[in-house]
């Protein structure tokens, strides 16, 4: 077997790639796309940083010295570092069916605790006056809501509730569901979106196209339901694309570099020094909610976190406490 050509069974049947095998077992257990392609990419690498030998014939050495230069001469993140060395270890136990005692003895990169980049309430209007058209309303949920960057962009015309003014995250971080707060001065801009998506679906629909992409086989359990309204995206792509997994012609949801790219426009415009991206509207959503009094538990549940230790970060940037000492300065 190789890892690019693959090779001729005893029955004449052709072994799929070894690419083709790691990409078939990420699907086979509900892997996103992105890491599908984050850890096919890593694989990749690891084997054509050594000599292109198939991964049965290494081991820890050959690991360790990816791992090394891609510390040292590539000088990436420990986030960064971690995720190259979780690739392979899928690739050793998932693909390979291989467990060898020095997986559990490889080191994990030791990724530094930060103070989350906040703005202030100022800050946060003068980015968002920058701001308008789709960008700028999403820019806005994601600030009002607490939504991730990708659960904005992923967001479904049904999971809008404008009758209990919220907003249903679906298959989140850590594949949980939860409920955020539709903010109020953004219900009629919503709407007017979804309008947009309505006549862009009727205009699909009519060319023969139309169907959503579903996840979880959700597609083959309800067959007319990719074609519904309610699960067309609120922030569909401008033009119809392939589906990189089945090859499908359908509409998606839009890049999210462009958002990215709008709010760092959004923020050089409105002379904004902190280096503030579209998470940092995440991290303001949930300060600010502290500064006003809400309590740190349904913090923790409109953002998703797993532990309340996660939410606490943000205790650690207000001015109260413990760490909001006057300066002997100024007294």
């Amino acid at each position: 077997m190789s890892y690019a050509g693959g090779s001729e069974g005893v029955t004449g049947a052709k072994t799929p790639r070894l690419l083709d095998q790691v990409r078939a077992r990420l699907r086979l257990k509900h892997y996103s796309i992105r890491t599908e392609q984050a850890y096919v990419g890593w694989i990749r690498r690891f084997i054509l940083a050594s000599g292109k030998r198939h991964p049965r014939e290494m081991g820890v050495a050959e690991v360790e010295a990816f791992l090394s230069a891609l510390a040292v001469q590539g000088k990436v993140a420990a986030g960064t570092q971690n995720q190259a060395l979780s690739a392979l270890l899928f690739l050793y136990r998932e693909v390979l069916s291989i467990e060898l005692p020095w997986m559990e003895t490889v080191v994990w990169a030791k990724r530094p605790q930060r103070v989350p980049v906040v703005l202030s309430r100022d800050e946060v209007h003068r980015l968002l006056a920058m701001m308008d058209g789709r960008f700028g309303l999403m820019a806005s949920l994601l600030y009002g809501s607490g939504m991730r960057l990708m659960e904005c962009v992923r967001l479904r015309v049904k999971d809008v509730d404008f009758e209990l003014n919220e907003i249903c995250v679906r298959d989140g971080k850590g594949g949980k569901d939860r409920h955020v707060p539709l903010p109020q001065r953004l219900r009629e801009a919503l709407r007017t979106q979804l309008e947009r998506v309505r006549l862009i679906h009727q205009q699909d629909l009519a060319a023969g196209l139309g169907a959503v992409w579903l996840p979880h086989a959700l597609a083959r359990k309800y067959p007319s339901a990719p074609r519904e309204p309610g699960w067309q995206y609120v922030f569909p792509s401008d033009r119809v694309s392939h589906d990189p997994r089945g090859g499908q012609q359908r509409r998606h949801h839009l890049d999210e570099a462009g958002l990215q790219r709008a709010v760092r426009a959004a923020r050089l415009k409105a002379h904004i020094v902190k280096p503030a991206t579209c998470h940092t509207l995440r991290h303001s959503f949930a300060t600010h909610l502290l500064e006003a009094g809400q309590d740190i538990r349904t913090i923790q549940e409109l953002l998703g976190h797993k532990d309340v230790a996660t939410t606490q970060i943000y205790t650690h940037v207000l001015n109260r406490g413990g760490h909001g000492v006057l300066s002997p300065l100024d007294r």
